[in-house]
């Protein structure tokens, strides 16, 4: 990889995400060698990438590159390559473009799309966990129309039509609500031609409610505000079978439609050589101890949505938000650097400061520990938060802009299908 020998002990990270990025402004000006790998150049804000699938941003305004995040750091070296495998005996990272020792190591590698194993699913569905696929499903949207002002069979065209959505976490409800309003307020100016009334949104959700993270409360605001907008939400329904055209359920109602979105859940996203039994849990997320600690490693870490911290108040390891990757790369940039000093770890407390859900234009709910609210103040309080934890005053500048005419002139300026996306489609 062309890193120098030096006296300072190395610490490599794996992964550019809320996690690694913590941990590396933590250790920027320590005297040890660190080393971020990740397979981007860029650092993704992945709660606005529904932004960019429905063109209200551009993805350039939420990344950020990595190099410019560590260019002032001395002893910080960038490789941008994927992680084949982890020698724990040797100490060492393979990599596609060479090996790399370790003196300690962290694994932040994030989560991925969990599909729970339907191949048909995963194949013809559509995710949206990093730009690429956000970009992807943001021209699929807008071919589906471009497809359907050209079909004179009618169940074809409402098919083109038809979006579902299946998952109601924050992800979904989000998505659901941007549609609505593009629905509402874009297309009819866009496709005169079309009738747009025939646009279905359908949120799915296998449980009795939405956002089940959050409060009842934020959960039954929620839904109204999205059949406020015309979102159909369907509870209690488990989605079993997608074969690019039907969706199936484990009910009665079957849907006919082009796209389906699955925001139904995620999985840690692990490495070989530390993904037996004996590392994973549930959610294919990694033991670690109040530490951060890999069970039975004093030398490696894990982060974030890969790790799982289990306790009482977390039976099954912190939420896979973007929270606890930040405080927990925080935490362990400071744990690392007593370690190396010869002095003792201080164990991590995650302190919850709550989540919150955007459905649409004057419409949000928060749950803070110790306040609830919703509707207007909210969405502002919402879009605060995500510009502050923006990287970047660039980003912030531009998405703040946006913001601003998107609200004022109801518009999605980024609706452009840049390069057009081919969905795989069942013979």
């Amino acid at each position: 990889m062309n890193i120098p020998r030096t006296s300072f002990p190395r610490v490599v990270i794996i992964g550019g995400g809320f996690a690694g990025i913590s941990l590396a402004k933590q250790l920027g000006k320590q005297e040890v060698q660190a080393v971020l790998i990740d397979k981007h150049n860029y650092h993704t804000f992945q709660p606005l990438l529904y932004q960019v699938s429905t063109g209200g941003l551009e993805p350039d305004s939420i990344a950020y590159p990595i190099r410019k995040i560590v260019k002032d750091y001395p002893n910080f070296y960038f490789r941008l390559t994927n992680v084949d495998t982890i020698d724990t005996e040797k100490k060492c990272v393979c990599t596609e473009i060479g090996d790399l020792t370790y003196d300690q190591l962290i694994i932040a590698t994030g989560s991925e799309t969990n599909f729970f194993g339907n191949t048909d699913i995963e194949k013809y569905s559509m995710a949206m966990k990093t730009i690429p696929q956000s970009l992807n499903l943001r021209s699929l949207i807008l071919e589906n129309f471009e497809q359907a002002i050209l079909k004179s069979d009618f169940e074809e065209r409402n098919a083109l039509m038809n979006f579902v959505i299946v998952g109601a976490g924050p992800t979904g409800v989000e998505l659901a609500g941007a549609l609505a309003e593009i629905k509402k307020g874009i297309l009819p100016k866009d496709y005169p031609d079309l009738d747009i009334r025939q646009m279905k949104i359908n949120l799915i959700q296998s449980s009795d409610r939405i956002l089940p993270a959050m409060s009842e409360q934020a959960s039954a605001k929620a839904e109204d505000y999205l059949q406020g907008l015309g979102v159909d939400v369907w509870k209690n329904l488990r989605v079993t079978n997608y074969d690019s055209d039907l969706v199936s359920t484990d009910g009665t109602v079957t849907f006919r439609a082009a796209t389906l979105v699955w925001s139904a859940g995620v999985k840690g996203a692990t490495i070989a050589g530390l993904d037996g039994e004996q590392f994973i849990t549930r959610g294919n997320r990694i033991i670690v101890n109040e530490f951060n600690q890999v069970k039975g490693f004093d030398d490696i870490f894990a982060l974030g949505d890969i790790a799982s911290m289990q306790s009482e108040e977390y039976p099954f390891g912190h939420p896979m938000m973007a929270q606890p990757a930040i405080q927990q790369g925080k935490h362990l940039g400071k744990n690392l650097v007593r370690k190396l000093n010869g002095k003792e770890m201080k164990p991590f407390k995650y302190r919850d400061k709550g989540s919150m859900a955007t459905v649409g234009r004057n419409k949000a709910v928060v749950d803070m520990p110790n306040f609830k609210f919703q509707g207007v103040f909210a969405w502002f309080v919402w879009m605060f938060v995500h510009l502050f934890f923006l990287i970047g005053f660039r980003n912030r500048m531009v998405v703040f802009i946006n913001w601003v005419y998107n609200y004022i002139r109801f518009d999605r300026e980024a609706r452009l299908i840049i390069r057009p996306y081919k969905k795989i489609r069942k013979p």
